[in-house]
């Protein structure tokens, strides 16, 4: 799913990405382009700044020089008109020149610093050169020395020209890094572009060849869909606004004998067969007002001349290629299920009788088996007193083979009597009516296990029972039946595991998904073979012999009782050599208002 949103994410911004990568590749070089051009002018507008303020440095040098040259000549004697008349000029031809420089080197704060002096010797030596139009030879002589010695220009000159050319140079290597570079982003936003194209080119043939797949796989799903339509055993009809039959497929058709390309309405179809006024109702209902059409049972003739009902299922849809609301209604044949409903509630009925009679007869059994039980006991003691009486009789006089047959009809009398009474309560199980009442479970728990551990001491067993009890909780049950199911489990446990060193018993309780209660117990005692599970809940069934563990094999047939009475079932699992685990459930239904538990 992640790949699938990931793909429909992309497809949607896949163009606009595209939109936006053509307008940086093609709008981002051409700025760039216009920029460095900008810098290549400004470049090359500082060439000729720097050129101007060689050129005005040279000529504010070639004028200071004229003037002092025409001083020069001037104290020498020869007083020249143009001369004296370069002199006066000079003053003022050299402050423009020096206000030119100082504004073409306003970037400059070395070069202001240096026109700065530049300006003071220049008006010194202004100065003197006027002096020397009329100084004496002797001070036209002291002059000129100090001229050289104490206004030098020359190295201030050197210094402002070199600071010139350097910046020159460096604008020019600047010029020529952008020309270079200008060249380059041209020719790589050239094939960016190229590469560009190509890839549009391609992301277009690529969107056109999918374009054409998904128009072919559409054409191919509907292709597959239809014959699925027509392929579909169950009738399908598709009706517009109307009620005008748009499609259907082979089984409608073979249905109502019609053509598969038949066009027209559904109450014309089947003489008359539709012509139900609430079902006509109810599909306009699914057209008008888009309720939906479920299990409606109708019954009618079809071209086979039969009488079918039919289930009929309709819902509103929109088509792909229309604005108008059509239904889509599915036809089942439910006639055979009718017939076998009516069948299956005739059994029913026959079952329901059958049920009585067995119900009668186990009655008839449980009062057999109670009044075999007490018809049992009157010969049962005879049999018992005489074996008595034949023993003291015969007193010392008996022999060992005499007192051993005598030992065994005692032995078997009482055998009979137990099994006489386990029959009786197993009896009394089934036929006592339930007294349903809050029930403690961990209290029955507690009572039964006193008993156990009483007997245990009595019989002076090695060691007594090890017990694990969970909380458990408060039921509503019958007690006594209650009590004789712990009974007879945690009877088990003890008398299975008695041969351990250490006999452990573990009753344990939970409640299931369904609010269903699960009771388990588990004891490290003999257990047994699984393959004959299937005998441990009958009557007189045992898995091992009554010389090893003794018992009349109706406990656990009474517990099954118990919980089937209750609503609950029982199971057990276990390995031979082992211990055994009994489960055993019983319903939500028997929740009491409160319950309760301690922990042991």
């Amino acid at each position: 799913m992640s790949a699938i949103a990931t793909r429909i994410d992309w497809d949607r911004w896949r163009l606009p990405s595209l939109v936006l990568a053509a307008l940086l590749i093609v709008v981002l070089p051409a700025y760039m382009l216009y920029a460095l051009s900008r810098d290549n002018l400004q470049a090359a507008d500082w060439i000729a700044h720097t050129r101007e303020v060689k050129g005005t440095t040279a000529t504010l040098a070639m004028t200071l020089r004229e003037m002092e040259i025409s001083a020069a000549v001037i104290s020498l004697g020869a007083d020249l008109p143009p001369a004296r008349r370069r002199v006066a000029e000079a003053p003022e031809d050299l402050d423009v020149q020096m206000e030119t420089l100082v504004r073409l080197t306003a970037d400059s704060p070395e070069q202001q610093v240096r026109l700065g002096r530049l300006q003071e010797l220049i008006r010194a030596r202004t100065d003197i050169a006027r002096e020397l139009t009329d100084a004496d030879p002797a001070q036209a002589k002291a002059l000129a020395e100090s001229l050289v010695t104490r206004y030098p220009i020359r190295g201030l000159f050197q210094e402002i020209l070199t600071e010139e050319e350097q910046l020159l140079a460096e604008r020019t290597r600047d010029s020529e890094r952008k020309r270079e570079l200008t060249q380059w982003l041209r020719w790589s936003a050239l094939l960016v572009q190229l590469l560009l194209l190509g890839l549009i080119t391609w992301l277009l043939t690529r969107q056109i060849a999918r374009r054409l797949d998904a128009e072919k796989s559409l054409r191919r799903a509907s292709s597959r869909a239809l014959a699925i339509l027509q392929t579909a055993r169950e009738p399908i009809v598709l009706l517009d606004g109307d009620l005008h039959l748009l499609m259907h497929n082979n089984a409608f058709a073979e249905l109502y004998g019609l053509d598969a390309a038949a066009s027209q309405s559904l109450q014309d179809i089947g003489d008359g067969a539709w012509n139900d006024p609430v079902l006509l109702q109810r599909l306009g209902d699914v057209l008008a007002r888009g309720r939906e059409l479920w299990d409606f049972e109708h019954e009618h003739e079809t071209a086979d001349g039969m009488i079918r009902t039919v289930l009929l299922n309709a819902r509103r849809m929109q088509l792909p290629d229309s604005e108008d609301n059509v239904a889509l209604m599915t036809v089942s044949d439910i006639s055979a299920q009718k017939t076998n409903q009516i069948r299956v509630a005739e059994l029913n009925r026959q079952l329901e009788g059958k049920v009585e009679q067995i119900s009668e007869v186990n009655r008839e059994l449980e009062a057999f088996s109670y009044s075999v039980s007490h018809d049992l006991r009157a010969p049962l003691r005879h049999v018992a007193g005489f074996a008595d009486k034949l023993s003291r009789h015969l007193g010392d006089a008996a022999d060992d083979k005499s007192r051993h047959y005598l030992e065994v009809i005692g032995n078997s009398a009482r055998r009979m009597s137990q099994l006489i009474d386990d029959l009786l309560v197993y009896s009394r199980l089934g036929r006592s009516a339930l007294r349903l009442q809050a029930v403690d479970m961990q209290s029955l728990v507690d009572e039964t296990r006193a008993m156990l551990d009483a007997n245990a001491t009595s019989d002076g067993l090695r060691n007594r029972p090890q017990w694990r009890i969970a909380p458990l909780p408060i039921l509503v049950a019958d007690e006594n039946m209650m009590r004789q199911l712990w009974s007879n489990l945690l009877g088990n446990a003890i008398k299975y595991s008695a041969r351990r060193e250490q006999p452990l018993v573990e009753i344990n309780h939970h409640v299931q998904s369904d609010g269903s209660h699960h009771f388990s117990v588990r004891d490290n005692g003999a257990g047994f073979d699984m393959n004959y599970a299937d005998k441990l809940f009958g009557v007189f069934q045992r898995l091992h012999k009554a010389s090893e563990y003794p018992g009349t094999g109706i406990g656990l047939a009474s517990v099954r009782r118990v919980l089937s009475r209750h609503g609950g079932r029982i199971w057990a699992e276990a390995e031979p050599d082992k211990g055994a685990t009994f489960h055993f459930t019983l319903p939500s239904a028997l929740d009491a208002p409160t319950h309760q538990g301690r922990l042991t």
